[in-house]
């Protein structure tokens, strides 16, 4: 009988637990960097944050939600977007949903890529720290608006996350300031805003995708643009194609490095650094 119950017990708790990590979040946001920006905004407040997309991607313009995700973003009260058209794939649910879009008043960039793609503006903005804290500040007003019982809260975390920010800029600035080289040739096309905030150029951003990889005639030109500019690194990007950076790499002997798009795992933050000291190492 002592036996029994100790069971019993357990098994209570072990439901007790199943429970509550299936209870709907108050707010559901698309991706990692906005989850972030919307999770230390809510600290204290109570209100839960879940993220949609989580696995290891650098683009959304084939994807679809499933199941689980359509039942959290139904469930949630809120939805955060990046925007900039990001989720477009998403459009009939988001249109039955209270969304905040976090893009408003930050221009996506025009994409720079030497193929054939979907994307004809670089909706990546989070890779920009100044974005970052404009898409922060917009986050912090409408949920102010939709929670004002919380917005000192709101404000607080706000000033906190944007020191953040600026002290990732400043690190950027200071460690890139010198670089030997300022242009990088990208093998994805999303990078456009990482590039301007640090005053790098890209000389081409390449996005191959299964059956679609570049040409033999993209491959020389590459090859040709990495000897007239003395490149030292080619990049490609972690959850991208690295066939085409292969070959130029045989054939000129140019380092490959690794961005991250920070738009998947555990940290935008973590990711930016991770960038920076990258192009550092690659570049400087």
């Amino acid at each position: 009988m002592k036996h029994f119950f100790a069971l019993l017990a357990f098994l209570l708790f072990l439901f007790a637990g199943c429970a509550q990590q299936e209870a709907p979040a108050d707010i559901a946001a698309t991706t990692l960097p906005v989850y972030e920006f919307t999770s230390r905004l809510c600290e204290g407040t109570g209100i839960t944050v879940t993220r949609l997309v989580t696995e290891n991607v650098s683009c959304l313009h084939d994807y679809s939600l499933n199941v689980r995700q359509v039942r959290a973003a139904e469930a949630a009260e809120l939805i955060v977007i990046s925007g900039a058209g990001l989720e477009d794939f998403m459009e009939d649910l988001l249109a039955e949903k209270t969304v905040i879009d976090s893009s408003v008043g930050i221009e996506a960039l025009e994409a720079e890529h030497h193929h054939d793609h979907h994307h004809e503006t670089d909706s990546h903005i989070w890779l920009s720290p100044e974005n970052a804290r404009q898409m922060a500040s917009n986050i912090c007003v409408a949920l102010s608006k939709q929670y004002p019982q919380h917005e000192a809260s709101f404000e607080a975390n706000l000033q906190t996350l944007i020191g953040d920010i600026d002290a990732l800029q400043a690190y950027g600035d200071a460690q890139l300031a010198d670089l030997k080289c300022r242009e990088l040739i990208t093998f994805h096309d999303g990078f456009a805003h990482l590039a301007e905030a640090f005053e790098l150029e890209i000389l081409a951003a390449v996005e191959e995708e299964s059956g679609s990889e570049a040409s033999a005639g993209e491959l020389k030109s590459l090859i040709q643009l990495v000897r007239e500019h003395d490149l030292p690194a080619v990049f490609t990007e972690r959850n991208g194609s690295v066939s085409a950076a292969d070959i130029i790499s045989a054939e000129t002997g140019v380092k490959i490095y690794t961005l991250d798009m920070a738009m998947s795992g555990d940290s935008w933050i973590a990711a930016m650094y991770q960038n920076i000291d990258t192009i550092k190492e690659a570049l400087g």
